[in-house]
């Protein structure tokens, strides 16, 4: 957003070159030490009102957002510690540090949501009287506006480096908004009626408390499935595929396999088919511009080159029919790849690789019984040697 391009220009040198680790580095910076600051003197202003007029959904309020300065901290520690080089105990790089940092937030929001909790469950059993007052809820509009703001910044800084941890920085921000909408509504019902909005209070302070454990629940899986090898993005294995795929003299691209070492760190690895008929040499050069294309955009690719013959009409005509009636079997889910026929005195083997998703049980027999069934040529006998890949994204 242009609002924020001042920030940008002043703190962040370079801002534009948002692929250079150093400027990725400082957009890390700058919004954590803005959110640090932002968060602390929310803290601040709603604990003050909060503890004066013993509202515990403000206090519940103001504890999130100490919350999410220690966690503008942590992403911050985070940021640093990724911009570390590689080294010889770790060649891939320190960027799964922000990762790391994330989860360790998360599980600081899960215990302050369950602290705050238990508060709100007492006060709903023994309810206590609120003084909420205008200064309360002016606290509370200056709140949704500021953290409205953060959140848009996180949000801008976020897709301008592609951080998954800028972007859900950006989503507990607008949650805030919500959750302290809701807070504000309670304190002006507690201005005109306090004996009223004392249980009121005390429901939102549980249902605020409960947000933050969800949240915090959400963030721990989000924090987690890079760590664990989650499925990578669709929209970098959708342009890796188109990208190789645009190579003149690439006939195909299968068995893509994409791992994540950090925000804009990934390693990846594919085979592509090329003519069998083609001059060995002249393939290799092609598969090594790949590779080193690929490298200057920050992907460390390795290309395996599957030669394929073209120019067989036996195969050419089993494949087209194969896959016809695979397609048909399986509504299109399941594709074909490696397909060869090797020729004997007696029957003929086709060979190939069948990608499955994971929802979709099918066995190596399965299909060959289903093929044998269907595919019937007179003199011919074919057996059918069939491996079943799993998709890995």
């Amino acid at each position: 957003m242009k609002i924020f391009e001042p920030l940008k220009k002043t703190f962040i040198k370079d801002y534009k070159n948002t692929r250079d680790a150093t400027v990725r580095f400082r957009y890390g910076v700058t919004a954590g030490i803005f959110g640090i600051v932002t968060n602390v003197v929310l803290f601040i202003m709603k604990v003050v009102v909060g503890i004066i007029s013993r509202s515990v959904s403000v206090v519940a309020d103001a504890v999130n957002n100490l919350s999410d300065a220690g966690s503008s901290g942590v992403t911050l520690i985070g940021f640093k510690l990724s911009n570390r080089p590689a080294d010889k105990e770790h060649p891939f790089g320190h960027a799964r540090y922000e990762y790391i940092t994330g989860l360790v937030v998360a599980f600081i929001i899960l215990i302050i949501g369950g602290s705050l909790l238990k508060s709100s469950v007492e006060k709903l059993i023994t309810p206590t009287p609120i003084e909420a007052s205008v200064w309360t809820a002016v606290i509370l509009g200056i709140s949704i506006l500021l953290k409205g703001l953060q959140g848009l910044m996180y949000r801008d800084f976020g897709k301008s480096i592609s951080s998954t941890s800028l972007l859900a920085s950006a989503a507990d921000s607008r949650n805030d908004v919500i959750s302290t909408s809701l807070v504000l509504i309670s304190t002006v019902g507690a201005i005109f009626s306090p004996d009223i909005f004392t249980i009121v209070d005390a429901a939102v302070g549980l249902a605020v408390s409960l947000f933050i454990l969800v949240s915090g629940i959400k963030l721990v899986k989000e924090t987690i499935d890079p760590l664990l090898g989650g499925k990578p993005d669709k929209e970098l294995v959708d342009y890796i595929l188109k990208k190789v795929s645009s190579y003149p003299g690439i006939l195909g691209v299968h068995d893509l396999m994409v791992h994540n070492y950090g925000p804009e760190k990934s390693f990846a690895s594919l085979h592509a088919e090329v003519d069998a008929a083609e001059d060995v040499m002249k393939s290799h050069d092609l598969i090594d511009n790949i590779e080193r294309d690929f490298r200057s955009e920050g992907i460390f690719m390795v290309i395996h080159m599957d030669p394929v013959v073209t120019d067989d009409p036996e195969l050419n005509d089993m494949k087209n029919e194969v896959a016809s009636l695979i397609d048909e079997k399986y509504s299109g889910k399941l594709t074909l790849h490696d397909f060869r026929l090797v020729k004997g005195v007696t029957h003929t083997n086709v060979l190939f690789d069948a990608v499955a998703p994971y929802d979709i049980r099918v066995t190596a027999k399965e299909l060959s019984d289903y093929l044998s069934e269907h595919i019937r040529r007179e003199g011919k006998i074919y057996y059918y040697v069939i491996n079943i890949d799993r998709e890995f994204n």
